[in-house]
């Protein structure tokens, strides 16, 4: 993920109150609603987490 992309998905995750979530949408393509929903379906082990994440695709 290059610099700008990092940055607009700061911007996209700065009113996102979990940090889970918050640090899932950020270091990977999910969306903040999709990192919500993996949370609630997989538990908050972030090495799991990102594993899952990165077999997804991004919403769009």
């Amino acid at each position: 993920m290059n610099d700008e992309s990092r940055e607009t998905k700061s911007k996209l995750t700065s009113g996102v109150e979990d940090p889970d979530v918050r640090y899932l949408a950020e270091h990977t393509d999910l969306s903040p609603k999709q990192a919500k929903e993996l949370i609630a379906k997989h538990g908050r082990e972030r090495n799991k987490l990102l594993e899952l994440a990165a077999t997804m695709k991004a919403e769009g």
